[in-house]
């Protein structure tokens, strides 16, 4: 299959229909509406090849939502280098709960997540804002920073902690696969300085879905 194929050729997954309602609940028709963007105008506008999209809910949205009981409820959170909007947009469909800011440097992504989340109506509770992490002053600060596939934990340290929350309680919340114990421990430097401890948490977003990898780095241990 290449890469270069149209969209409308790539064969798009067809999901366990009781695996959504189990984790998406009500939002099911929410986060179905968001597969059927990153399917279509996703790959359209170069975020994603269409070789992800016969693995479009395991490899993504469901890897993403796995995340969401490590949030806190009614949590801010911080999205860096959002992309297509994975995980941010994922976490606020599957918690609408939570106030969440996708932060990304490129415009064309910035205007594929402002279409996004106009057409999700999930104006009230996302922002986008146009830009890179350490050009931000988040003011009090967020609960929790997300981040996938943007680096390696020791820039993601310098990158996401400045937009944390003062004080205990505030994490960085890190998708990572397989490299996660190497890059906690290659980052020991940077963790010790900014006094975050480091976790490496396995979780699922539904018993029937492959678990997912979570670096959580928190303040004040």
């Amino acid at each position: 299959m290449s890469e270069t194929m149209p969209p409308g050729e790539a064969q798009v997954e067809i999901p366990d229909p009781d695996v959504v309602r189990a984790v998406f609940g009500s939002q099911e028709p929410v986060i179905r509406a968001y597969a059927d963007i990153l399917a279509t105008r996703g790959i359209e506008w170069g975020l994603m090849g269409p070789r992800e999209t016969p693995r479009l809910w395991e490899r993504h949205l469901f890897n993403c939502a796995a995340m969401m009981d490590l949030l806190p409820h009614g949590a801010t959170v911080a999205d860096v280098g959002s992309g297509a909007g994975l995980p941010g947009l994922v976490l606020a469909i599957g918690r609408p709960d939570l106030k969440v800011s996708l932060i990304e440097p490129l415009q064309r992504r910035v205007t594929f997540l402002q279409l996004a989340v106009e057409e999700l109506g999930l104006q009230d509770r996302v922002e986008v804002l146009h830009g890179r992490a350490e050009e931000f002053d988040p003011g009090v600060g967020f609960d929790v920073v997300t981040s996938r596939a943007v680096g390696a934990l020791t820039k993601l340290v310098g990158w996401c902690l400045p937009l944390v929350r003062s004080g205990t309680g505030g994490q960085i919340l890190a998708l990572k696969g397989a490299s996660a114990a190497a890059e906690v421990e290659k980052a020991d430097k940077e963790l010790r300085k900014a006094r975050l401890s480091a976790e490496i948490v396995s979780v699922r977003a539904d018993a029937r879905t492959e678990p997912t990898t979570v670096v959580r780095l928190r303040r004040g241990a």
